[in-house]
């Protein structure tokens, strides 16, 4: 079974972007290279600011989910410490 993650990303204007992947570092090629998302693609270069790796998909897609609800300033701390239930 392949493992999950959620990531986060700051985009060139330093807006946060949240997204699910298997594979974290072939997301992140895809996304600089305007690929990924639309919502990423006008705002590029963007970086990996955190990660949760070794989840379920369900896990994956509901925690991203409870993420994209939360204050930008909340994001990354929830992501990293997994506070979202």
């Amino acid at each position: 079974m392949t493992s999950w993650s959620v990531y986060l990303l700051k985009c060139a204007d330093n807006s946060l972007y949240c997204g699910v992947t298997k594979d974290v570092d072939l997301r992140m090629v895809k996304h600089n290279q305007g690929k990924a998302s639309k919502y990423t693609r006008a705002r590029l270069p963007v970086e990996v600011v955190a990660v949760k790796s070794n989840l379920m998909k369900n896990e994956a897609f509901r925690l991203e989910y409870q993420i994209k609800k939360l204050p930008a300033h909340k994001k990354k701390s929830a992501l990293e410490n997994r506070t979202i239930s």
